[in-house]
């Protein structure tokens, strides 16, 4: 089986990059932050992920080995949502804390959160259009100031045997949609009740199955280039 290369932007938890090593595949995942302790060092690359997208670079993984990739067969990137989903164009339309108790409502969009969403807005598009054959790039459904394109596809994580549905979009490059495996019945829509990089990591069950589905694809159109040389 052919190795593909892969790089996970934006992931700290390392549940895809889990996935994909788990089938053979040589993925990094990639974040400012540092990965879990109990994670593995060895896969992460703390810092800015900007330089990666481009492929064709040497780095240093979180246990100080040097490695090289001369290109990613498939980046999956996850950039922060924050400033981009639908559920913050609510803060979209107020100030800051007045007296530590307090908002005030705007007619115009507040122009400190307005120009984080531009440069969040500006990181999306570096993800998608990133220098690799097969791209995918995940968001919640974003607000419609952002002026986001549509996305290719959505999956839920009930879809996958999860207990939870939490609606997450797709936007790919080369790529099919993700496929329902294993229906959950009677789901509960997934909630969190403290910090929000809890919410946004994959579970375990969706980062296998896309793993599963996208290694196959992949592999199976790499096989037949090499038929048709």
């Amino acid at each position: 089986m052919k190795q593909l290369k892969v790089l996970i932007a934006c992931e700290e938890s390392q549940a895809e990059c889990a996935a994909w090593r788990a089938l053979g595949h040589e993925a990094y995942s990639c974040d400012i932050k540092r990965c879990r302790p109990g994670m593995h060092p060895e896969w992460h690359i703390q810092g800015d992920v900007t330089d990666l997208l481009d492929g064709v670079r040497t780095f240093y993984t979180q246990n100080n080995q040097r490695h090289r990739i001369d290109s990613w067969n498939l980046i999956i990137a996850h950039p922060p949502c924050t400033y981009l989903c639908k559920q913050g164009s609510y803060w979209m339309y107020y100030t800051n804390r007045q007296n530590g108790m307090h908002f005030k409502r705007l007619s115009e969009p507040n122009p400190e959160r307005f120009s984080k969403m531009l440069l969040a807005r500006s990181f999306f598009f570096r993800c998608l259009h990133a220098n690799a054959p097969y791209v995918a790039v995940e968001n919640p459904l974003p607000m419609a100031l952002a002026q986001l394109p549509k996305p290719s596809f959505f999956i839920q994580p009930s879809w996958f045997g999860v207990k939870y549905t939490k609606k997450t979009l797709y936007w790919v490059k080369n790529l099919p949609p993700i496929m329902p495996e294993i229906e959950y019945p009677n789901p509960k829509q997934f909630v969190y009740s403290s910090r929000g990089h809890y919410r946004s990591r994959t579970f375990p069950e969706v980062a296998n199955a896309i793993a599963r589905q996208w290694s196959q694809y992949i592999l199976d159109e790499l096989n037949q280039h090499d038929t048709n040389k």
